[in-house]
């Protein structure tokens, strides 16, 4: 008699959990709804789990305070993604605050219907830049909202026969950061041609000195980086074709460049990168980042001085 009610129990448990995940529309409310509360500064109004955890450039914020104190308004420039499969939604695009736009990403993770974590990647005017090199004082990042609105990611929706797998799209975008660390652009599976733009800039598209213009593989941005680090793939649209990286460049040991926190969103056709879409910062040398599993804290630790 216990094994049939057993049984019973668990395949209710099962359809409890079923219904329980978080679909496509039900990501894109929950997105809404957590959205609306920031901007209202009103927690109340978004369905946060027990335990919430949020962070702004790998910086953890207590609920109601950073964005929820100083954003006022959804910017311009709005995207939205969905990973049904690992029940998280992003959100790429502009950002208001008393001081003008950011350029942010978003991923937010669902549990049970209920938000369990927010990662912002923030880019503001006269934020802190690559730091001192050849000579040269620190400069500032990258920073173009009005570009980016002008240039902004197509919406669509890829018909099933031209989508592509999860892991499929997963090792495309990764090929990028394999090419970056080797400094070998073959790596990357890209189109001749395809687009990178940062912080709303345009960084490909610029003249070769022997005729054309560089692209997404062009090994020239590639010096500064010593590895590309701590990658994360969250939030895989295969609707979309659209893929976010979270990743850190690492510069060589000894270099006083600063490190690089990214989100890339990674825009793929016909199994190739067509665009490559950044919201990035460059944190302090002592600044715990990425600062989420399974890379917590400072990864790795820099040698004292």
């Amino acid at each position: 008699m216990l094994r049939p009610l057993l049984l019973a129990a668990l395949a209710l448990g099962g359809i409890r959990a079923h219904a329980a995940a978080c679909d496509r529309s039900c990501l894109a409310a929950t997105l809404d709804q957590y959205l609306a509360a920031v901007v209202q500064h009103d927690p109340s109004k978004a369905p946060l789990a027990l335990g919430f955890r949020q962070t702004e450039n790998a910086q953890v914020r207590a609920v109601g305070t950073g964005l929820w104190q100083s954003a006022t308004g959804l910017g311009r420039l709005q995207r939205r993604y969905f990973d049904t499969l690992a029940e998280q939604a992003g959100y790429f695009g502009t950002l208001e605050e008393a001081a003008g736009p950011a350029i942010v990403t978003l991923r937010l993770k669902v549990e049970d219907r209920k938000i369990t974590e927010a990662e912002w990647v923030l880019n503001r005017k006269g934020d802190p830049g690559i730091g001192a090199q050849a000579g040269r004082q620190a400069d500032a990042a990258f920073y173009d909202p009005e570009y980016l609105l002008a240039h902004a990611p197509a919406e669509r929706t890829l018909p099933k026969a031209q989508r592509l797998t999860r892991a499929e799209l997963v090792a495309i975008a990764n090929s990028y950061f394999d090419g970056l660390s080797a400094h070998d652009g073959t790596l990357i599976l890209a189109h001749p041609g395809c687009m990178r733009v940062e912080n709303g800039t345009l960084t490909t598209q610029q003249p070769i000195p022997a005729g054309g213009v560089t692209d997404c593989t062009a090994k020239g941005p590639m010096r500064n980086i010593f590895a590309v680090t701590a990658r994360r793939y969250p939030v895989v649209d295969e609707q979309a074709g659209v893929v976010l990286g979270l990743v850190r460049f690492q510069r060589k040991p000894g270099v006083p460049m600063r490190r690089n926190l990214l989100s890339e969103w990674f825009f793929i056709d016909g199994g190739k990168i067509r665009t490559i879409y950044a919201a990035m910062y460059y944190p302090a040398p002592d600044a715990l980042v990425p600062n989420w599993p399974p890379f917590d804290g400072n990864w790795p630790v820099p040698p004292p001085p």
